[in-house]
C-alpha cells in the first residue's frame, strides 16, 4: 500500500491511498531472460570461432565433430539428475551452481593445448550447464500464474536465441582485436555477474521474498511450498507421454544444433560469404527462432485455452515442422546463398514455434516433478544434438559435401512431426498430478 500525503496551507492533509500487487514476479521473469541469454552467449561463442580455434589446434572437421558432440552428450546425460536436483533443492542454489561451473568452464577453453583437452573441456561445459531449463521449470512453476506459461517459455527461448544471434557478429568483432582465448575469459565473466545478482535477489518460493505483498501471491496462484515428495522414476520413465515427448525432442533439437553450430562454417565454405558477412548471416536463423518461439509461446496460450490443451498444445507443430522440413530443402538446393540462408532462417523459426509447447506440457503432465520431467525431455533433445554434430562432421571429412547433413534435418523434422501425434497433455502421470488441499505450483 502506497500513501501519498498532501498538505496544505491550513496543515490539514489529504492520504491517498493506492493498493496494488508488487510486481517482483517480472523482476524474476527478467533475470530469467538474462540467463538464457548469457547461456547461448557461451554456449554458441564458439562455433563462431571454430575456423580460428581448428587452426591453432590443428583439428580436422571429424574430430571438430566431437567437440560439439562433446558438450552435448555431457549437457544430455546430466540432464535429468540436474533437474531432479532442481526439484529437491530448488533453481536458486542450482541455478547459480549451474551458472557459476559454466562461466569456469567457458573461461578455461582459452587453455585448450589441443583436440583431447578441449575435447575434456566442452564435455566439462556440458555436465555443468545441465539442468539449466529444467531449472527454469521450477522457477515459472512457482512465480507465474499457469496462464502465462506458454509465453514465458517462449520469452526464455527466444532471448537465448537472441543472445546467440547478438554473439555471432560480437565475437568476428572481438577476434579482430584479441585473440580467441582471451575472447573465451571475457565471455565467462558475464555469468558469473548474473550468479551472484541471483541468488542475493531470488527467493525459491514467493512467499519468502520480501517485496513480495498479498496481492502478488493472489495473482500467482501459490499456496506455501510443499514438501518434495520421492520422484516415481518407474511411472515417469514408463509413460508413453514422456516417451514420445523424448522422440519428438529428440527430432526437433537435432535440427536445432545445426544452427549454433555447423552453420558459421557452412556459410563459409558453402555459401561463400566472408567471415564478416558470415557474422551477421549467421544470426539469422536463431532472430528466426526468436521469432518462432516468442510467437509460438503466445499463440500456444491462446490456442490452448481457446481448444483445449489436447489440440491447442500441438497444432503448432502440425502447421510449423513440416513447412520448416520443405524449408531446409530449399536451403539446400537453391544456388542463391542469400536465399539459402534465409530459408534456414524460416526453417528455424518455423521449427522453433512448433517446439515451443513442449516446455508447457512438461509442467501439464510432470506436475510436482516437472523438473525431472523437462530434464527427460531436454536428455533425449541433447542427445540429438549430439549425433547431428557427428553425422555433419564425418561426413563432411569424408565428402566434402553438406546436403546428406542438411537432408538429415529435414528428415528429423518431420519425425518429431509424427511423434506428436502420441502426446496428449491432458493425460498427467498419475504419481505426478497434486493431491487435495495441494496448489500445482503454476
Amino acid at each position: 500500500m502506497l500513501e501519498v500525503k498532501l498538505r496544505g496551507r491550513l496543515g490539514l492533509g489529504i492520504v491517498a491511498r493506492m493498493k496494488g500487487a508488487s510486481n517482483i514476479r517480472y523482476g524474476v521473469l527478467g533475470l530469467v531472460l538474462t540467463l538464457t541469454a548469457v547461456c547461448y552467449l557461451d554456449r554458441v561463442c564458439i562455433s563462431t570461432a571454430a575456423t580460428d580455434i581448428k587452426a591453432d589446434l590443428d583439428i580436422d572437421d571429424a574430430h571438430w565433430g566431437l567437440v560439439f558432440s562433446a558438450f552435448t552428450l555431457a549437457y544430455a546425460l546430466f540432464e535429468v539428475p540436474s533437474g531432479w536436483l532442481a526439484d529437491r533443492f530448488g533453481p536458486r542454489l542450482m541455478l547459480t551452481r549451474i551458472v557459476v561451473w559454466w562461466s569456469l568452464m567457458t573461461a578455461a577453453t582459452g587453455l585448450a593445448k589441443g583436440f583431447v583437452s578441449l575435447l575434456l573441456l566442452r564435455a566439462l561445459f556440458g555436465l555443468g550447464e545441465a539442468g539449466t531449463f529444467p531449472g527454469i521449470a521450477r522457477v515459472y512453476a512457482r512465480w507465474l500464474p499457469e496462464r502465462l506459461h506458454g509465453r514465458a517459455f517462449g520469452l526464455a527461448l527466444m532471448t537465448a536465441a537472441l543472445g546467440g544471434a547478438a554473439t555471432q557478429p560480437l565475437v568476428v568483432k572481438l577476434l579482430k582485436v584479441m585473440q580467441w582465448r582471451m575472447a573465451f575469459v571475457v565471455f565467462g565473466c558475464v555469468g558469473v555477474v548474473w550468479a551472484v545478482a541471483w541468488y542475493a535477489w531470488f527467493r525459491d518460493d514467493p512467499h519468502d521474498h520480501r517485496g513480495v505483498n498479498e496481492e502478488e501471491l493472489k495473482l500467482i496462484g501459490t499456496n506455501p511450498p510443499i514438501r518434495h515428495a520421492g520422484v516415481p522414476w518407474g511411472s515417469i520413465f514408463l509413460n508413453r507421454n514422456l516417451f514420445a515427448m523424448c522422440a519428438m525432442y529428440f527430432g526437433v533439437i537435432y535440427g536445432w544444433y545445426f544452427y549454433i553450430t555447423w552453420l558459421p562454417q557452412y556459410l563459409q565454405e558453402a555459401r561463400r560469404f566472408d567471415k564478416d558477412t558470415m557474422g551477421a548471416v549467421a544470426s539469422w536463423p536463431l532472430i528466426g527462432i526468436a521469432i518462432g518461439v516468442a510467437l509460438g509461446g503466445v499463440l500456444n496460450d491462446a490456442l490452448s485455452r481457446r481448444f483445449g490443451l489436447r489440440v491447442g498444445r500441438r497444432v503448432l507443430a502440425f502447421v510449423g515442422l513440416p513447412l520448416a522440413s520443405l524449408s531446409v530443402v530449399g536451403a539446400t538446393f537453391t544456388a542463391e546463398p542469400r536465399v539459402s540462408a534465409l530459408l534456414l532462417a524460416m526453417a528455424a523459426g518455423l521449427a522453433a514455434a512448433g517446439v515451443t509447447p513442449a516446455w508447457v506440457v512438461c509442467l501439464d503432465i510432470g506436475g510436482k516433478h516437472a523438473g525431472v520431467v523437462s530434464g527427460a525431455m531436454n536428455t533425449f533433445g541433447n542427445l540429438g544434438g549430439a549425433l547431428m554434430s557427428m553425422v555433419v562432421g564425418f561426413h563432411l571429412q569424408r565428402t566434402h559435401s553438406w546436403t546428406a547433413g542438411l537432408m538429415s534435418v529435414a528428415a528429423f523434422y518431420l519425425f518429431a512431426l509424427v511423434c506428436w501425434c502420441f502426446i496428449d497433455p491432458t493425460k498427467p502421470i498419475p504419481e505426478a498430478v497434486y493431491s487435495r488441499g495441494e496448489n500445482k505450483g503454476l
